[in-house]
């Protein structure tokens, strides 16, 4: 490309030709992040909009997106600017090994993260719905009107006579590891029935 532009540039300007193309390749790797980012945030957007994802959900996710293209434009930049290739990958495996550390470190974190994913994703239960969160299908579980589903958290109104409008909290994750009872809605909640106690040995048999 360079020698290309000599046949057509006064002989002064071969000497800036080292300036010249390397600034221009940079601008356009700049403006190639800056619209991959503007596309990916108005995609990001439009799937919030259509999973009825929370906000702070879609910031997290424009957050990592804007960090991952800010990392890969530093690199190209700095690769174009005349830096060692070798030095770049050092920076680059650098990187990546506190990041495999931080998430390793932050994973019971990150799952609750993914498991608020595909629940808003995948839609086993909405706000509004009456669900219980069972140990077992024959014993009784976390049961309550979910309220709002976090990050972290997937929050249940208590429905039950004895407490009810108490808030339970479950993580995510726990939600995805366990079975969950869901009612439609408009139908009946029938109340949990109590637990029988145990007949105990040395008691006589009935009559």
């Amino acid at each position: 490309m360079r020698r290309s532009l000599k046949f057509y540039l006064p002989e002064w300007a071969h000497d800036w030709l080292e300036i010249i193309v390397p600034g221009l390749q940079i601008l356009l790797i700049l403006l190639a992040a800056w619209l991959l980012q503007h596309l990916l945030r108005r995609l990001v957007r439009r799937a919030g909009a259509h999973y009825q994802l929370p906000a702070d959900m879609l910031m997290l996710f424009n957050g990592v997106l804007r960090w991952a293209i800010l990392l890969g434009t530093t690199l190209l930049v700095l690769e174009r600017m005349g830096v060692s290739a070798t030095v770049l990958w050092t920076a680059f495996t650098s990187f990546a090994t506190v990041g495999a550390v931080a998430f390793f470190a932050a994973w019971s974190v990150l799952s609750n993260l993914f498991c608020a994913l595909l629940i808003f994703a995948v839609g086993p239960f909405r706000v509004g719905d009456v669900i219980e969160v069972l140990d077992t299908a024959d014993k009784e579980g976390a049961r309550g009107r979910v309220t709002d589903i976090n990050l972290l958290y997937t929050t249940l109104e208590d429905i039950a006579p004895g407490t009810a409008g108490t808030l339970l909290q479950i993580p995510n994750t726990l939600i995805f590891q366990r079975m969950v009872r869901r009612w439609k809605p408009g139908q009946e909640v029938k109340p949990a029935e109590p637990a029988q106690a145990a007949p105990d040995a040395d008691s006589p048999p009935p009559a």
